[in-house]
């Protein structure tokens, strides 16, 4: 199972081109488990400056799910990052080098 969640935001304390509480930067982490495994990825990625011609949706009105959206929007590779902790949770699983106990040594 994968779950994106986004862990902070920075906001501006001062008016943005008239815009009030602005995001400007959101740190977000993917993880994905499989059973008792686990991969986790995370990063943080900032955000264009809203336009008085575009749509801004006030802090208070924000939801995870518009803000996981901006991050696709600006660089984040959805697919990208779930794929390669599918990698990262099957060599977990099914590790493509191990490390045995010597066979000369005696357990």
């Amino acid at each position: 199972m994968i779950t994106w969640i986004i862990e902070w935001m920075n906001v501006s304390t001062t008016p943005v081109d008239g815009f009030d509480q602005v995001v400007l930067t959101a740190g977000w982490r993917c993880n994905a488990v499989d059973g008792e495994v686990s991969a986790t990825v995370y990063g943080s990625v900032g955000f264009p400056q809203p336009s008085v011609d575009g749509e801004f949706t006030s802090f208070d009105q924000l939801t995870e799910d518009v803000v996981l959206g901006w991050v696709w929007d600006n660089g984040v590779d959805k697919a990208e990052v779930e794929t390669n902790l599918n990698n990262q949770l099957d060599s977990l699983l099914n590790p493509p080098v191990v490390t045995p106990p010597l066979p000369w040594v005696s357990e």
